[in-house]
């Protein structure tokens, strides 16, 4: 893999797995109870890049990312992931790998019964973090650069959407990771708190950590704009999106 990259996929097929119980085996009959998704996926992403995964809904945008942070098994083409080789991943270390990487949902996926300070605790803890001195003064660093400052003991059904996002975000970012993975966030958001939101990735991308985020927001796209990636008919393609926002804008300007 080249030193630059955090992620790299050649020649890669991403499958799903129709029972989630089950892992993609060895041998002739690895792939029994599997459905190719992807095949032929090129794809990489450097330090610090920000990247848009967009696709209809099961075009296997989901299916990627979750190969990239080890959920599914990679059984074909070649995958390196911050320093992991995926095709020869093996389970005890998938907790290593998400070490370094972060992950954010569309529907957040907080603790509903812990306030803000305990939601970041409880992970810390579980990856290891030992030093409660050390822990809480990264607490307060990561409520500070999402904003949540003097949240910490707010439950998270007194936040707003933004907010739980925020804080999110917050614990995908406490073991520094190399790259965070943003499947649909804004999805939930009004578009205040999306441009938010998307103004905080910006600066997330700015310190050094990759950002890959799926959407089917062009709006965003447009705003923000970055190397985008389209997934269809089981391919995935870099976008020149120059022309296609370019297109869109010309049929608004008709339109109004």
């Amino acid at each position: 893999m080249a030193v630059q990259n955090v992620i790299e996929l050649r020649g890669a097929s991403i499958y799903h797995i129709r029972d989630a119980r089950k892992r993609i085996g060895t041998g002739r009959n690895r792939l029994r109870g599997c459905e190719l998704v992807l095949s032929d996926v090129d794809f990489s992403v450097g330090r610090g890049e920000f990247v848009y995964l967009i696709g209809k809904v099961g075009s296997g945008k989901s299916t990627l990312l979750k190969t990239i942070y080890g959920e599914i098994p990679l059984a074909e083409g070649r995958g390196y992931v911050a320093g992991y080789d995926l095709r020869s991943l093996r389970r005890r270390e998938i907790p290593y790998l998400r070490r370094r990487m972060g992950i954010v949902f569309q529907d957040y996926q907080l603790l509903a019964d812990r306030n803000v300070f305990s939601n970041l605790h409880y992970v810390m803890k579980a990856t290891g973090w030992k030093s409660e001195t050390d822990i809480r003064r990264k607490i307060d660093e990561m409520l500070t650069t999402v904003g949540l400052t003097n949240k910490e003991y707010k439950m998270p059904f007194q936040l707003s959407g933004g907010e739980q996002q925020r804080l999110a975000i917050a614990r995908a970012l406490v073991n520094s990771p190399d790259v965070l993975l943003a499947d649909e966030p804004t999805g939930n958001l009004d578009p205040a708190a999306a441009n938010g939101i998307m103004e905080l990735f910006r600066e997330i991308s700015r310190t050094g950590c990759a950002v890959v985020m799926s959407t089917h927001n062009i709006g965003i796209i447009e705003e923000y704009p970055a190397r985008t990636f389209r997934f269809m008919q089981g391919r995935v393609e870099e976008l020149d999106m120059a022309p296609i926002l370019e297109a869109a804008r010309t049929r608004q300007a008709q339109q109004a």
